[in-house]
């Protein structure tokens, strides 16, 4: 396992460096000017852009850039925001915190949710539950995050009044209203997730639930309960926790969407903001940061899958 990891650690450094380069490439590429952008529709003197540019280091080559923008990464240094001028580093801490809560919130909605409906669905398959649990996988896996978000904003918050429309609580100021302002937003994000756990939970309970062992163990006397949690639904984690590390990423990048739909100060947001005025620093470092998350959680799910079946820990 430990030598499993260092392979994973040292393919992960290339594959940020490629990214870093797309990001960068894609972010200096687009149309519009930080300088333009920041002027609004004022009209600025040529000879104050060219000072301007030269401020933020745009008047050099893109490959000079690049490389300085890399060296600078490792040392800490992320640079400054075009539009605040505060260092890239400071703003990303503070709303990455509103961003991991979010997407933990939602991740444990989405795998509880999904582990009880889809394992009880397949342990009475064919019955009502069974067909209701696939009718709302189908119907969570199809609907749009945005449209989600604002469907429960119009019933849940305006019309029932049960819950906030949109803004930020801290935990640690107080955890009551936290949970209160973040409800809705983790349903938004978790309901397509959980319609694919879910799906996925069944199919693969139902395979263990045929298998000759899970036959024998009942044969033994076994009770219902053990052999469904002690013997099938260990076997059916496996490709459950495939499917958490590979689908967590499409649980960050659906942030970006519902941070903006119920007005959350997190990276998601930060990174709209950011494209729109051209703020490539921010751009690059929020862009970083979800791309090695995506990754950590992918090293997280390898991790838990060696420890959910013991030949991976062997090989």
């Amino acid at each position: 396992m430990s030598r499993h990891l260092t392979q994973q650690v040292v393919t992960i450094i290339p594959i940020l460096l490629l990214v870093t380069g797309i990001v960068f490439l894609f972010a200096h590429l687009a149309p519009g000017d930080p300088v333009t952008a920041l002027a609004g529709d004022q009209a600025i003197d040529p000879e104050v852009v060219a000072q301007l540019r030269a401020s933020y280091g745009l008047d050099r080559s893109l490959p000079v850039q690049y490389i300085t923008w890399i060296g600078n990464l490792f040392t800490g240094d992320f640079g400054y925001s075009f539009t605040t001028r505060q260092p890239v580093s400071s703003i990303l801490i503070e709303r990455l915190s509103v961003t991991l809560v979010l997407t933990l919130f939602a991740l444990v909605i989405a795998i509880t949710g999904a582990l009880v409906t889809g394992v009880l669905a397949a342990i009475h398959k064919g019955t009502w539950f069974d067909h209701l649990n696939q009718l709302l996988a189908m119907l969570g896996g199809s609907m749009p995050a945005f449209w989600l978000g604002i469907l429960l904003i119009l019933v849940v918050a305006q019309k029932l009044q049960w819950l906030p429309a949109s803004g930020y609580v801290s935990l640690a100021d107080d955890p009551i209203q936290a949970l209160r302002h973040l409800l809705l937003p983790a349903i938004t994000l978790s309901a397509g997730y959980a319609a694919v756990l879910s799906r996925v939970a069944r199919a693969s309970m139902l395979d263990v639930l045929h298998e000759d062992y899970i036959r024998t163990a009942r044969a033994k006397g076994l009770t219902d309960r053990q052999v469904n949690v002690k013997h099938a639904l260990r076997s059916a984690l496996l490709p459950i926790i495939t499917m958490v590390g590979v689908e967590t990423g499409h649980l960050l990048g659906g942030a970006v969407i519902t941070e903006t739909v119920f007005a959350l100060p997190g990276m998601g947001r930060l990174l709209v903001d950011a494209v729109s005025s051209r703020d490539f620093p921010v751009v690059q470092g929020a862009t970083l940061i979800l791309v090695v998350l995506l990754m950590a959680s992918n090293s997280l799910a390898d991790i838990a899958y060696g420890f959910a079946d013991p030949r991976v820990r062997r090989g």
